[in-house]
């Protein structure tokens, strides 16, 4: 029975398929039209088309990848609006890895200290 869900989580779903399209300046990013299509990939105007940015930055430990949804009519209107999605992902990543770092540290076991949910425990 567990194979057979699992079977059907990997199932693609025919009513949300959408066709990419990438473009990208070659120096900051690139975006992504995701433009909806129905099971014959045929367009689907029902639905609204989609803008994916993705860009990095470098960080002291490498590169950071970013992807973030740009709200936009039009590629024309994706482009102009990039830089501020970029930077709200940019701001939005930090602030995560932030509580990240914060949990990790709060986290740590003192010596002598039961570690949270009681450990582990041998028979």
């Amino acid at each position: 029975m567990a194979d057979e869900r699992a079977e059907q989580d990997i199932g693609m779903d025919s009513t949300a398929l959408y066709r990419e399209e990438t473009f990208t300046d070659r120096r900051v990013g690139t975006l992504q039209r995701l433009t909806p299509v129905d099971r014959n990939g045929n367009p689907d105007p029902s639905r609204p088309i989609l803008y994916v940015g993705q860009t990095q930055v470098l960080t002291p430990a490498g590169a950071l990848p970013l992807s973030f949804e740009v709200a936009a009519k039009s590629l024309e209107e994706a482009v102009q609006n990039f830089g501020a999605h970029a930077e709200q992902a940019l701001t939005n990543t930090m602030k995560r890895l932030e509580e990240l770092r914060r949990e990790a540290a709060s986290s740590i076991i003192v010596p002598g200290s039961a570690p949270p949910g009681g450990g582990i425990k041998m028979r």
